[in-house]
């Protein structure tokens, strides 16, 4: 059976960080270290917008 790859996360607003794939898709994108990612998320929220603002990144 070949494995499924997802390219996009689910819900493109929000940024789950219980997923690995998904976190790894944010990190790629926005060229930081998952770390930064979680500590920007407990600062600003878990909406995509807030946390690319806080990083300085476009969406």
């Amino acid at each position: 059976m070949a494995a499924t790859f997802r390219r996009h996360p689910q819900d493109a607003a929000r940024i789950n960080l219980h997923e690995d794939w998904e976190m790894r898709y944010w990190s790629d994108r926005w060229n930081v270290p998952r770390r930064d990612i979680v500590e920007t998320v407990k600062r600003v929220g878990l909406q995509v917008k807030d946390v690319a603002r806080a990083l300085g990144k476009d969406l």
